[in-house]
């Protein structure tokens, strides 16, 4: 892979896409769910199996009743902060995770995974309270504990640069894998882009 193949760092977020509220309405209390998007915008499906029917939930801002009764509805934005504000906001922030990508044999990072630090330290600052791991990986070129002591490296100085970017208070857990979690199985002596990475996960 060429240094215009290098992989480019990647984000993932946790998510969890559905709510469950009660629905008041003329005829007395009716519980429903409804489908909303994750974090990153993706939508997923969900089967409403009831005592008196199934549904199919597939659209943002879609509901159904839990007893399977009546056919999807949308759920409009008002009746969703009306009915799941509270619990929307009451829910903790899931976990975010960064990969962040170096060139071959060193703490250099690639220019991608550079422009990704900033993002990191905002994703940072807007938790209240935040636990950080930094994890650093290599490929498989080169000895094992020469590998071991070059992810270390990594992401002791990935750490250093998010201290140095407004984090300096911010607790964080450094780790090596060397060379034992790659990302992209290969045989030994294999030089692989996205085997050399430090991820970091916030919590």
């Amino acid at each position: 892979m060429s240094r215009n193949q290098l992989p480019a760092p990647v984000v993932k977020l946790a998510c969890a896409a559905l709510l469950a509220s009660l629905l008041s309405a003329c005829a007395g209390p009716q519980s429903y769910v409804a489908l909303v998007p994750s974090p990153d915008g993706s939508l997923g499906k969900v089967s409403v199996q009831g005592q008196r029917g199934d549904q199919l939930l597939t659209r943002a801002k879609q509901g159904a009743l839990l007893d399977g009764s009546k056919p999807p509805f949308d759920v409009s934005d008002e009746q969703l902060q009306r009915d799941f504000g509270a619990a929307m906001r009451a829910r903790p922030v899931l976990p975010e995770q960064f990969l962040l990508y170096f060139e071959t044999g060193g703490s250099e990072l690639t220019a991608e995974s550079k422009a990704l630090l900033q993002r990191v330290v905002q994703s940072a600052l807007a938790r209240a309270s935040v636990d950080m791991s930094v994890i650093g990986h290599s490929d498989t070129q080169g000895a094992a504990d020469a590998n071991e002591a070059l992810a270390l490296a990594r992401a002791t100085a990935i750490a250093e640069q998010l201290r140095g970017m407004g984090l300096a208070n911010t607790a964080m857990a450094i780790e090596s894998h060397g060379e034992r979690n790659l990302l992209v199985p290969t045989p030994d002596e294999t030089a692989e882009p996205r085997n050399r990475r430090v991820e970091i996960t916030l919590r």
